[in-house]
């Protein structure tokens, strides 16, 4: 099998996906999954389409991820798994979609306007 490589986005965060046939192996960043996400939360998280479709195990993954936080990042990753899965088995698309895997979250920080001290938060009024 040939490496499948794909795109997940979520907030400011882009993960970018290499999948190969391989015996489970995730680098993120050139680092163990364990160690860069050193809470399991987010290691749950990045792994969900592959326990979903009972795929853990059977595919190496390469990941370069930046921008954003951790969770951004996790998510992100987790899209692009889940669309690399979709990619090799086109069977795999009905179970991921129902757990809404495939659905790229647009939610963006509101940009911050001017006169104002947060996008929509409007300085202290003084009446005196």
């Amino acid at each position: 099998m040939e490496v499948t490589n794909t795109i997940g986005r979520r907030k400011t965060s882009v993960a970018r996906l290499y999948m190969s046939a391989g015996k489970g192996d995730v680098k993120i960043n050139n680092r163990d999954i364990k160690e860069y996400f050193p809470f399991e939360i987010y290691q749950t998280i990045v792994k969900q389409p592959l326990v979903l479709l009972e795929e853990d195990g059977n595919y190496d993954l390469n990941i370069n991820v930046a921008g954003g936080g951790m969770k951004g990042q996790a998510e992100g990753i987790r899209l692009a798994i889940s669309r690399a899965l979709v990619e090799i088995n086109p069977e795999h698309r009905p179970p991921l979609k129902k757990e809404g895997f495939l659905t790229r979250d647009p939610r963006m920080v509101e940009r911050k306007k001017p006169g104002r001290r947060k996008a929509r938060r409007a300085f202290q009024f003084s009446k005196r």
